[in-house]
């Protein structure tokens, strides 16, 4: 199947039209998109601002970055989809009863988003190692700022080119290579999808270097063989790590390296990695936003990968040539 990236899009699609914006707090009277910026031509905010995607629409966007590595197993074809496939995304539900004097009631806390293949235990831990505002617990702005970090990180017009307006598209009969085109495998090579542990739990069977994002499995070492110790340390803030404390490990990284659920974060924007998704270059962890920009510059107009090299620069940032302007 060719590269999405390599096929010739059309106008940018209307997203979201008339989506309330976060920020404005009730001043704009709805998401209006620009004809090729990524803001809303009311008040002139950000489509993450307008929360413009569904819980669909991110498992999608997801789906299609897993889906043509040979872990495409994260995700699930969709019955009458087309082989279309969307991320198998794991969501928690915590029941705690409330005793009364009355009948027994129950208190039900959803959490949009949790860490795969973990008992409940270890990842209501995860939870609260993370800052109270960043927990995707459905209905509070940690879910919504989840929901921002998927479309600030992962901006699907990086990877769907009918969400590109068409000055950004190749051109037709022009060789990916003229276009400066980041082959397919570059996506493939770089993404990963993290195991959580409790850093005292046992020995973690990794694999070894490939292509495609990875998902490990855990198993308990023998006994003596724990290759976990409270002396390890945490790879960004070098605080040692308890033996009970759940560490995130990146695969690609290897397992010697560790780091604390708040300390996962991409080494350009330093914010956490939305749904520990990340990408790995240079021995170090990037969000999908700026790993790509490490790869080709940003439309500072558009917001889009520029793949042709005919376009400006200036102040340090770069433009399509249609697209500087005040």
């Amino acid at each position: 199947r060719p590269c999405p990236l390599l096929q010739m899009s059309g106008p940018q699609p209307p997203l979201g039209r008339g989506a309330p914006c976060s920020r404005c707090r009730g001043t704009c009277p709805g998401f209006e998109p620009h004809s090729w910026r990524k803001i809303c031509t009311w008040c002139k905010c950000s489509q993450e601002d307008h929360s413009l995607s569904s819980d669909a629409d991110d498992d999608r966007k997801i789906g299609r970055l897993l889906s043509d590595s040979k872990y495409a197993t994260l995700t699930a074809r969709v019955k009458g989809g087309d082989g279309v496939r969307i991320y198998k995304r794991n969501r928690m539900i915590i029941t705690n009863p409330i005793v009364s004097r009355k009948d027994p009631t129950f208190d039900t806390i959803t959490y949009e988003w949790a860490p795969s293949g973990l008992t409940q235990k270890l990842a209501i831990q995860y939870m609260e190692l993370i800052p109270k505002e960043m927990q995707p617990v459905a209905g509070t702005p940690g879910a919504s700022w989840r929901r921002r970090q998927l479309l600030r990180q992962l901006p699907l017009h990086d990877q769907d080119p009918a969400h590109c307006c068409r000055s950004s598209a190749r051109a037709p009969g022009a060789s990916a290579a003229s276009q400066g085109q980041p082959p397919a495998s570059h996506r493939q090579r770089a993404v990963g999808s993290d195991v959580l542990r409790g850093a005292g739990a046992g020995a973690l069977e990794g694999r070894g270097e490939g292509s495609g994002p990875r998902r490990e499995s855990a198993r308990r070492a023998p006994r003596g063989t724990d290759r976990c110790s409270p002396l390890q340390h945490c790879e960004l803030c070098k605080q040692p790590v308890p033996p009970d404390c759940p560490v995130v490990y990146a695969d690609r990284a290897g397992y010697s390296r560790q780091w604390h659920p708040a300390c996962f974060v991409c080494c350009k924007c330093s914010e956490p990695l939305v749904d520990l998704i990340y990408f790995w270059k240079s021995g170090a962890l990037w969000c999908g936003r700026h790993y790509c920009e490490s790869l080709r510059p940003r439309c500072a107009g558009c917001d889009e990968l520029i793949f042709s090299e005919d376009f400006e620069r200036a102040a340090g940032l770069a433009w399509h040539r249609a697209h500087r302007g005040c």
